[in-house]
């Protein structure tokens, strides 16, 4: 079942990023609309969750206002948080996403196409213009994801939180929202290719306003958040207590 599901999985991952990449960039380019290619990123995951044998449990959704502007907050344990959160949030968004993606062929055609905003991780300078440039797409009313642990975990196990993408939420004064995400890490494990079909669950907990706060803030920010990620994961993704201790310093990186 798992050769079955993984050659299925990179199959149906090749085709749909192709075609509804291709059909992303050439309806943008004759609408200039991104609803339209926003619904083409929804189809391209159900393709490969479907392809790959997953399910998935969406709770919370009561917390969310589809008339209102967001960060949505997930930890990341794996690719497929991606097709998940796609396939989740009923609210058309943005990615802030690491800028490598967009060397991709298609994809990052796709992407750049559709307004996601890359950020590069390695160069300090360039990360803030594209946290002060994402501010400002959220205060003009386009939700964005951020994953605040910066890459993926290794284990599933919940990481320490980077600052950015709190400054960029406390200068949109919008709300965050936090997403658990619990499961992705066992059907693609970091550095591995084989697909172990299973279930994804993804539970929105209730957004947290960030109207008033300053950059003094982030701090508390971090982890009124982490605290609202961290009571909907599973116990296998909960972070010791000894292990966050050590950790909790380097939210600064």
């Amino acid at each position: 079942m798992v050769i079955i599901r993984t050659a299925l999985f990179y199959i149906t991952l090749v085709i749909a990023t192709t075609v509804l990449g291709l059909l992303a960039i050439i309806t943008i380019g004759i609408t200039r609309k991104s609803k339209i290619a926003h619904s083409y990123g929804k189809l391209w995951s159900w393709l490969i969750l479907t392809a790959s044998g997953v399910k998935l449990h969406v709770s919370g959704l009561e917390n969310l206002n589809p008339s209102k502007t967001y960060i949505f907050a997930a930890n990341h344990a794996s690719q497929f948080d991606i097709f998940a959160l796609y396939l989740s949030i009923p609210i058309e968004f943005r990615w802030l996403a690491k800028i490598e993606l967009f060397s991709i062929p298609i994809l990052g055609h796709a992407m750049k196409a559709i307004g996601y905003i890359p950020i590069d991780r390695t160069n300090r300078k360039a990360a803030f213009e594209s946290i002060d440039y994402a501010a400002e797409e959220v205060k003009n009313g386009k939700s964005i994801i951020i994953f605040p642990e910066g890459t993926r975990s290794e284990d599933g196990i919940l990481q320490e939180f980077k600052k950015g993408g709190f400054i960029l939420a406390i200068k949109s004064q919008q709300p965050i929202v936090p997403i658990s995400i619990n499961g992705s890490h066992r059907i693609l494990r970091k550095h591995d290719w084989k697909i172990y079909p299973g279930t994804i669950t993804v539970k929105f907990g209730k957004p947290i306003p960030t109207q008033g706060m300053t950059v003094k803030d982030r701090h508390k920010l971090i982890e009124l958040l982490r605290q609202e990620i961290l009571r909907n994961l599973s116990e296998d993704q909960k972070p010791s207590i000894t292990n966050y201790d050590s950790n909790e310093n380097s939210t600064e990186q």
